[in-house]
C-alpha cells in the first residue's frame, strides 16, 4: 500500500489534464444514471480497498469542521466548543474551521480514528464518489485522486464505463 501511495501524486498529476477533460464534458452533460452508477463505482471500490491500510487522507489533509461537527465532538471530549476550538482546531484563508496541523490529531498509529463515532461530516463522506449530483463536485475529485487510491481508482473506472 505504501507504494501506491507513494506513486499516487504523479500518476494523479500525469492524468490530470484527461480527468480534468472528462469532468468538464461530464459537468455540461451528465448522463441520466450517474448518481447510480458512481454509487455502485464506489461500492465496487471499497469492497476491495481497506482505509485501515491506507489512511493517506488523514495522513496529508485536514477536513473542514461545521459548527455541528465542533458542537459533536466537543460534546464527546466534554469540552465547550469554544475550548475544542482553542485546543485542535485554526481559521484557514476561507474562514472555514480546519485542524492546526497534519497528520489529524486524532489518528493513531495503527490508522484507527480516535473519534470516529463522532468524525466530522468531511470525514464520514470522504473522498465523497457516492455524492449525488457528483458531476458538481468534480473540483474535489480532482484533488482526491491524488490523496486517495480508491478515489483515482474510481474515477479511472467512471473514464471506462462512462462515455462522453
Amino acid at each position: 500500500m505504501q507504494d501506491v501511495i507513494h506513486n499516487l501524486p504523479k500518476l494523479a498529476k500525469d492524468k490530470h489534464k484527461e480527468n480534468k477533460t472528462f469532468f468538464t464534458k461530464l459537468k455540461k452533460k451528465p448522463p441520466k444514471q450517474l448518481d447510480y452508477i458512481m454509487e455502485e463505482l464506489h461500492e465496487e471500490e471499497f469492497k476491495q480497498t481497506d482505509c485501515l491500510k491506507c489512511a493517506n487522507c488523514c495522513k496529508t489533509t485536514g477536513p473542514l469542521f461545521t459548527d455541528k461537527d465542533v458542537d459533536r465532538i466537543a460534546k464527546h471530549f466534554r469540552l465547550k466548543p469554544s475550548q475544542f476550538i482553542e485546543q485542535y482546531l485554526r481559521v484557514d484563508e476561507d474562514n472555514d474551521y480546519v485542524l492546526q496541523s497534519v497528520p489529524c490529531t486524532f489518528l493513531g498509529e495503527d490508522n484507527y480514528c480516535s473519534i470516529y463515532d463522532v468524525r466530522p461530516k468531511a470525514c464520514r463522506e470522504f473522498p465523497h464518489t457516492d455524492r449525488k449530483k457528483f458531476q458538481q463536485i468534480s473540483y474535489l475529485t480532482l484533488k482526491n485522486v491524488a490523496i486517495c487510491p480508491a478515489a483515482f481508482n474510481i474515477v479511472e473506472e467512471m473514464k471506462r464505463r462512462i462515455k462522453l
